[in-house]
């Protein structure tokens, strides 16, 4: 079975291409099960990473004054643990008090034994408080919340797949490559093995970008609006949803690139047309940065448009730089053989006969 790309001249049977098809699919399917399983394994790893941009959106720590019920209830318990912590000093200072107190000469025997006993219940008021700020938890870092009995597990299985595909997804993309490699001539290789290249490493550099940058921010807008008239708890499924959903939307967006090369190279469009059009395709940029990221907030497709803007900029000067030269085709219609044409036709049709 066919492991490399075929060669252009290479004549393959329908058979023979069926069986190249289940080979790569079969090496698509393994390399994902290996990613599941290495994912799957680390799923805490995983889940606490993707948790991170959530985290840094709440204010758990009394920073700020909050209208969301349950982050005042945050800040209660670490306002009572400092509370209780303080107090746990101050009985116990006066317990020593009382207790020197009670040493003094010319107390009689009834003020003694009271002093005594308010040294006792100061030593127990102040164990009861350093118990309280004790208790008080250390780890108030909102969780999202799962609602259904199996839906930890089937949550952790969809998160562990996703994150399997972005791993195997330049092993996926390869064999895809490799597949429809045939059909590309030698000057055609040449255009796309470098765009195939340039599709996972931007992709991966859009993901990146997502989740350092903007899902911080498109998470904390969402969460903190109109805060003060709900009591918001995140579903784990909606969040990893609208998490995976957003990131991968911005690293398609992060292919504009490529779409400018190829269309360049093709001869679809001249890069001096682009350049004539770049307020179209700022404002068209502008909608896409705004539908990847579904939020009403500015700042945040902003942040995404950014980017955007010096891609697509840094694409039209490469483009310029590889463009083909006025006059050139794709196609080299002096070297068109009709004789041989007409021999492949015949060979293909007494083939199909």
């Amino acid at each position: 079975m066919p492991v490399r790309p075929i060669g252009h001249e290479d004549r393959l049977s329908l058979v023979e291409h069926l069986d190249e098809l289940r080979t790569r699919l079969v090496t698509c399917i393994l390399a994902f099960l290996v990613c599941f399983g290495f994912a799957y394994w680390q799923n805490g790893n995983i889940l606490d990473f993707v948790n991170e941009p959530l985290e840094q959106t709440q204010n758990l720590g009394c920073e700020k004054r909050s209208n969301d019920p349950l982050e005042q209830s945050s800040c209660f318990q670490v306002r009572a643990g400092q509370a209780f912590g303080a107090l746990d000093g101050a009985m116990r200072g006066l317990q020593g008090s009382l207790r020197d107190l009670r040493e003094a000469e010319g107390l009689p025997p009834q003020t003694r034994a009271a002093l005594s006993e308010a040294a006792q219940q100061a030593r127990r008021a102040a164990d009861a408080a350093r118990a309280a700020a004790g208790a008080v938890p250390t780890n108030r870092e909102r969780q999202p919340v799962t609602l259904g009995v199996a839906e930890p597990f089937t949550t952790t299985f969809v998160v562990a797949g996703y994150a399997a595909l972005l791993l195997a997804l330049p092993i996926l993309l390869f064999q895809a490559y490799a597949f429809v490699l045939p059909a590309f001539t030698p000057q055609e290789r040449k255009t796309a093995f470098p765009l195939m290249l340039m599709v996972p490493v931007l992709f991966f550099a859009g993901v990146v970008f997502a989740y350092f940058v903007a899902l911080p921010r498109a998470v904390d807008f969402l969460q903190n609006f109109n805060d003060d008239d709900f009591d918001i708890l995140i579903q784990a499924r909606d969040y990893y949803r609208f998490s995976i959903i957003f990131m991968g939307g911005v690293g398609l967006l992060f292919q504009i690139p490529v779409g400018v090369l190829l269309v360049t190279r093709l001869g679809v469009v001249s890069t001096a047309t682009l350049r004539r059009n770049r307020g179209y395709v700022l404002l068209a940029l502008a909608v896409l940065a705004a539908v990847a990221t579904p939020t009403p907030d500015p700042v945040t497709m902003l942040l995404a448009m950014g980017p955007l803007v010096l891609l697509f900029e840094l694409s039209v000067q490469l483009a310029r730089i590889f463009e083909p030269k006025a006059g050139s085709s794709r196609w080299d219609w002096e070297d068109w053989d009709e004789d041989e044409v007409d021999s492949e036709v015949e060979d293909r049709d007494d083939a199909l006969a």
